[in-house]
């Protein structure tokens, strides 16, 4: 579940007078020193205590705990005790082996706590003994006095107790895709806290202001702050063990029983036959090394290595290799809406005026976009736009925007419409500024200009909410022409306000008057003289979906993907671009969602599609319930209230613009913060583990058969025990078994893979036809080559020869079992066998030197084995034969069952 939000004071609620008499401190004189060096030394600095890596020798020695690795290193103590020195110092070679790569994979250790700490490094303006200095921002304590200006950090939490236009910008917090305008007014008190997001005359740390200036008192500091609320459900969040491990896991624990009965089994009955003890600890040796998939963990690294190379060609940065694999299991994502499924670049799509209407084409702020007259009679726009592109303090420099994102937005439209920003700028010369503010919701510009008459005249240009402004509105400019401002054209306007918000757009209004310059005072209360209005238009703007998503949004959905908005805006604009891209399910706020009882979340969240204005706690909890449902879940996100969930998610994917504490915490970073990456990345996963699950099949038979093998020569006495000396099954497991590995680990993609329905959370890659395949195959190659040793002894009277024609028979059965191993039911007796060259010149150089590894001398002396004749490779090769009859035999039945 969730961490639940503390309890804390409602400063929110509180007037800035009773904030201040609570915490003891005159706003006009600050803080004594040294009662701020006493609450110093009492509740330690404004910071974030720091996370420590483990030292490289700890992490060196926990590659030692995974089952393989103390399986090897039993069977190389064992070597040492009965000297078997070449053995041992091989088996101590590939623990380090596995070690070292195991260890260069893991790559840093997380330092999420740190990115947050070395976040706060600022300095902060603060108010002390009636004088005003710059201190260090871990100095400050609650109670200071505080101010800042636009450019500025927020460097604690604190309650505004004074406020000028201030605007702050909460995103990595919030989610908001936009400043959020602050004030001093208390607001009403709430029987549930309200999230950072509504507390509006509260400042929080690390949050930029981009607008304006304020004072405010500190309330919080360090961890006791809403970033160290954050901070510490990163420390608390537990990441997930990836699939793969898990399973790799529990395939080691079961070779290892099977291997440990068989060797209990060898000691036993070699004992009763009067073997010697070094002799059986011998073949115990063989049968370890047999039974250990001792290059399945350096496969499997490189074939996770080129996977995630290639993912980053393309964006997908992997910062942990087992995560390309969990990405096969995907099959919900959670996805952020800002910046991943749209574009983050606010743009206008429609002008109204009183008798016109106009689309706007072209997205973001790039310039290349018009406008059309869809329905009026107006000769052009320029007049009816022209409030937002002077009434604004944004620029636009080589097509970005310098300033607020909206106001960016606006200029592009003039641009659009043809005009010169800077000349028409430079036409009305500013004389003063009402800047935005909550409480009036609009600014105002006032400037020199001259009226129809040729009259000098103060111009007041005027933008902001639609309701603020139509309300101080006296007429409107309707085709050049005034008109008056009647109820019916306010009844349009609120119309049409509500339609383009359903559609998910942000809506504002402009305005104009003319004034008397003679009674101008650019000192005065310019707020009095915003009356008498004379509107000119309404814009809707939208952040718009991304080109891509759309399309990797359906084929998600075709891969059974489960794609939901979890964003921070709200539910009406994010339900809209939902619908745009087509994402089904209902909408709802996170608060209200987080509210309902457990069972109740579990029984609705299959039929939500949309959740807004979310909390870092909500993101979790959302997270945690997928889980519980048996789904592997992602989750994206770019600012510091993502890493929690983004850390909680079996696979949390940061976007590259985002804080470094998202990134931190994510297992993969997505360089052009794209959705439709999201979807390649899980495409590729489900390649890649899928050409691991062919690898493994072959794998796990070829332990089975080394099992069975070593059991059925025990059992009856072939060998003394030991059908294959160790290097002979060194060289099986290396020669053999790697360039195979190889080879299928990248094969070619699967024919409909991304059609298939995602693996089911905890479902093993032991599959019930998997083990019915590998058992009987295992057991045909295991008589075959017991088969073939007694051949050698009984008809060549060579028990050396027998072996070395079972070593033969083995390496070409493998052939015949690494494309059979290509799917559990697909026959080879197809063209499509061949697709893949590597597999070929793997299956050529393979079948080379299962012929030459008993014909030259060098081999010989190496892995133990005796010439053979031409005959005595015919049966050899006879035996890879009946394995392929007898597979192929059996995917038939196994394809009828499954279409009866």
């Amino acid at each position: 579940m969730a961490t639940p939000r503390p309890e804390r004071p409602d400063w929110y609620a509180r007037t800035p007078q009773d904030v201040t008499a609570a915490l003891g401190v005159d706003p006009a004189a600050g803080l004594p020193a040294a009662k701020a060096a006493e609450l110093l030394a009492a509740h330690g600095p404004n910071a974030l205590p720091e996370e420590q890596a483990p030292p490289t020798w700890r992490r060196f020695l926990d590659q030692y705990r995974s089952y393989m690795q103390i399986v090897l290193v039993g069977a190389a103590i064992v070597s040492l005790a009965i000297q078997e020195w070449s053995t041992a110092i091989l088996l101590v070679a590939l623990t380090l082996l596995n070690a070292v790569v195991g260890l260069r994979q893991e790559g840093k250790a997380e330092s999420a706590m740190n990115a947050l700490k070395s976040m706060m490094k600022a300095t902060a303006r603060v108010r002390r003994d009636g004088t005003e200095s710059e201190i260090g921002a871990e100095g400050l304590v609650v109670g200071d006095i505080v101010l800042v200006a636009a450019g500025d950090q927020v460097p604690a939490d604190g309650r505004i107790i004074e406020a000028n236009a201030l605007q702050i910008d909460e995103s990595a917090l919030t989610g908001e895709s936009v400043p959020a305008a602050k004030g001093a007014e208390p607001l009403a008190a709430a029987t549930d806290a309200p999230g950072p997001g509504d507390q509006t005359n509260m400042a929080f740390m690390n949050s930029p202001v981009t607008h304006g200036s304020a004072v405010l008192v500190v309330t919080a500091t360090g961890a006791g702050t809403e970033l160290g609320r954050i901070a510490g459900m990163l420390s608390a969040t537990a990441k997930e063990e990836p699939p793969l491990t898990r399973q790799l896991n529990t395939l080691t624990v079961w070779i290892t029983a099977a291997a440990g009965l068989t060797m209990i089994v060898m000691f036993a009955m070699g004992r009763s036959r009067d073997q010697a003890w070094d002799a059986l600890f011998v073949s115990a040796v063989s049968l370890a090394i047999a039974a250990i998939p001792e290059a399945l963990p350096t496969v499997t690294q490189a074939i996770l290595s080129v996977g995630s190379l290639n993912l980053a060609q393309r964006s997908a940065i992997v910062k942990e290799l087992p995560s390309v694999e969990t990405l096969a299991f995907t099959s919900a994502i959670n996805s952020d809406k800002t910046g991943t499924l749209t574009m983050n670049q606010v743009t206008v799509v429609e002008v109204l005026t009183p008798t016109d209407r106009y689309t706007v084409s072209g997205t973001g702020y790039g310039l290349d976009g018009r406008i059309h007259h869809a329905a009026g009679r107006s000769a052009g726009v320029e007049d009816a736009i022209l409030p937002y592109v002077v009434a604004s303090d944004a620029q636009l420099v080589d097509g970005a925007v310098v300033g607020d994102p909206t106001e960016g937005a606006l200029l592009v439209l003039g641009h659009k419409a043809g005009l010169d920003i800077d000349a028409t700028r430079e036409g009305f010369p500013k004389l003063a500024t009402l800047p935005f503010d909550p409480t009036y919701k609009l600014m105002a510009t006032f400037h020199s200009a001259v009226d129809a008459a040729g009259r000098p005249v103060v111009r007041c240009f005027v933008k902001g909410a639609v309701p603020a402004v139509t309300a101080r509105a006296a007429t409107a400019l309707a085709a050049g022409e005034s008109v008056p401002w009647a109820e019916e054209l306010s009844r349009r306007a609120r119309e049409e306000t509500e339609r383009m918000g359903g559609e998910g757009r942000r809506v504002m209004a402009a305005a104009v008057r003319d004034l008397d310059p003679d009674g101008f005072d650019p000192d005065g209360d310019l707020l009095a003289l915003v009356t008498d209005l004379s509107m000119t238009s309404l814009v809707g703007m939208v952040d718009p979906p991304r080109a891509e998503s759309r399309a990797a949004v359906a084929s998600a959905q075709e891969a059974h993907i489960r794609v939901r908005m979890v964003t921070g805006d709200d539910v009406t604009t994010g339900a809209a671009i939902a619908r745009q891209l087509g994402i089904p399910g209902e909408a709802v706020l996170g608060a209200d969602f987080a509210a309902l009882p457990e069972p109740e979340q579990l029984a609705r969240i299959d039929d939500i599609g949309v959740v807004g204005r979310v909390a870092p706690e909500h993101k979790v909890l959302l997270a945690d319930l997928l889980k519980k449902k048996g789904h592997v879940v992602a989750m994206t996100g770019d600012g510091v209230n993502d890493a929690p969930a983004i850390k909680a998610a079996d696979i949390g994917i940061a976007m590259g613009s985002g804080t470094d504490v998202a990134k931190n915490a994510g297992r993969m970073i997505l360089s052009d913060d794209n959705f439709a990456t999201i979807v390649y990345a899980v495409e590729q996963g489900r390649k890649i583990y899928d050409n691991l699950t062919k690898y493994i099949r072959f794998v796990l038979l070829l332990l089975v058969t080394f099992v069975l093998t070593f059991l059925g020569a025990t059992v009856f006495n072939i060998a003394a025990g030991e059908p294959f000396t160790p290097p002979q099954v060194l060289w099986i497991h290396f020669v053999v078994n790697a360039s195979f590995g190889f080879a299928l680990g990248f094969d070619q993609e699967s024919t409909g893979l991304m059609r298939r329905r995602p693996r089911p959370r905890g479902e093993s890659v032991l599959t019930r036809p998997v083990m019915v395949t590998v058992g009987l195959a295992g057991l045909a190659i295991a008589v075959i080559l017991l088969g073939l040793i007694e051949l050698g002894t009984s008809r060549y009277d060579s028990e050396a020869v027998g072996q070395s024609m079972a070593f033969t028979a083995f390496s070409l059965c493998l052939i015949v079992a690494a494309f059979e191993c290509r799917s559990e039911t697909d026959s080879v007796l197809t063209p499509a066998t061949f697709d893949s060259k590597q597999m070929n010149w793997v299956a050529l150089a393979q079948f080379v030197l299962a012929a030459l590894v008993t014909q030259l001398d060098g081999f010989q002396n190496i892995l133990g084995t005796t010439e053979i004749d031409l005959r005595q490779f015919g049966w050899a090769l006879l035996s890879a034969l009946v394995l392929l009859v007898l597979w192929e035999l059996g995917k038939y039945l196994a394809r009828r069952g499954r279409s009866a």
